[in-house]
């Protein structure tokens, strides 16, 4: 089967989004063993969309659309799509009473154009979103498929894992099952990882093997397909450990659903200890991560943000002149907050970080160095980074080295 995939959205071509939807359903396309040998982008008009669909048509067995259903006046996808098929718009009832549902919580009334979101077109295959109100769709046409896809990636993102690939493995294996697993990755590179697993991308058949970056972490998914579950994770299971095994310095756990902050939530929960944080830098950034996972309020009781010295030594009790002595962004620093810190709250297990941010240097210390400090009552350690990008980048990945040491900290 051949694909292209249709980014539409005038936004992505005046360069206000990224288009990075399309990477993520070509990967997930990958998987299948389908090809995607074109992409487009287009704007948010009707004769350019139907003409981009056209094009598309004559040449893939698979068109994939991006973008386009929610409500306002521009959202024109499905419409078009409907028009191209010469079929009506016709309500999908689950979609309806998810869309009557939301309106009676949030006390908002729907105006007509938000319906429109629980149509889709005659005869389509719906795409549940769990997570929105636009619904997605696979529309047919002899043996031609068209995907209708929402935009937003915090929609769009779960209905092509959970909803679009295994509809798509059931047309392209008949009744064949798609099973995944996601091992996740932090403090190697993309390009260290994928050296240390050239041979198993390489030769990927059932399963594939694909990895990917995102937000500082690299992932890599297993996806077999079979004719059932438990055969499908027969096929899975020697190629995860084979990862595991070369890479298990860096693997902190797996699934889509998971994080650095979960892990570390979970690791706290299964030793019983309390966790306390005294962050420079990141200004509570690591323990604002902390704080979205729910029931971290067993855990973590709270901790310290202290950006200067002399907040550094009242708050954690320190010696300030000591402090001024070694520097701001030093070992003796980190080590000094993750002991104050500890001390401070009587916790089981504390992290710091301090370093220089950005743009420029700080104390002789050039832009990116970092230094993050772990205490426990066995002792107290120090390690330094260097990290590159913008001082955004830094500081998240600041934060998620932190959590990645309290992650390691806990597993001693």
């Amino acid at each position: 089967m051949k694909a292209e995939i249709i980014a539409v959205g005038t936004e992505i071509l005046l360069g206000q989004i990224t288009n990075t939807n399309a990477s993520v359903v070509a990967r997930a396309l990958a998987t299948l063993g389908i090809d995607s040998l074109h992409q487009q982008v287009v704007g948010d008009n009707p004769e350019r969309l139907t003409a981009a669909i056209d094009l598309a048509a004559h040449r893939a067995d698979l068109v994939v659309l991006i973008g386009g259903l929610g409500p306002t006046k521009d959202d024109l996808t499905k419409q078009t799509l409907a028009a191209y098929l010469h079929v009506p718009l016709v309500v999908n009832f689950p979609a309806h009473e998810n869309l009557r549902r939301y309106a009676k919580q949030s006390g908002h009334a729907m105006t007509p154009n938000n319906w429109v979101q629980a149509k889709l077109p005659f005869g389509a295959q719906p795409l549940t979103n769990h997570v929105g109100l636009a619904v997605g769709a696979i529309a047919s046409r002899g043996p031609q498929h068209f995907v209708l896809l929402p935009g937003p990636p915090r929609e769009f993102e779960p209905m092509v894992r959970d909803e679009l690939l295994p509809a798509l493995a059931k047309l392209a294996g008949g009744h064949a099952v798609l099973r995944s697993r996601v091992l996740r990755f932090f403090g190697i590179g993309e390009s260290a990882l994928v050296t240390q697993i050239a041979d198993l991308i390489d030769g990927q058949t059932n399963p594939t093997v694909a990895p990917y970056i995102k937000d500082f972490e690299v992932t890599v998914r297993v996806t077999a397909k079979a004719a059932s579950d438990a055969e499908a994770d027969a096929l899975i299971a020697p190629i995860a450990q084979e990862l595991l095994t070369r890479l298990a310095p860096y693997c902190y756990g797996d699934g889509d659903d998971n994080s650095l902050a979960q892990t570390v939530v979970r690791g706290l929960a299964d030793r019983q200890w309390q966790l306390t944080a005294a962050e420079s830098l990141t200004a509570g950034a690591l323990q604002g991560a902390l704080g979205d996972v729910a029931g971290v309020s067993e855990w973590f009781k709270g901790g310290f943000v202290t950006y200067s010295n002399a907040t550094k030594a009242s708050m954690l009790g320190l010696d300030k002149a000591t402090i001024d002595a070694h520097g701001a962004v030093s070992e003796y620093t980190a080590k000094a907050m993750a002991k104050g810190a500890l001390r401070q709250v009587g916790a089981d297990i504390a992290v710091s970080l301090t370093g220089v941010a950005g743009p420029g240097p700080n104390e002789g210390q050039p832009a990116g160095t970092v230094w993050i400090g772990v205490a426990t009552a066995q002792g107290v350690t120090a390690q330094e980074y260097h990290f590159a990008g913008t001082r955004n980048s830094v500081r998240g990945r600041a934060v998620k080295a932190g959590l990645f040491a309290v992650i390691q900290a806990l597993q001693k």
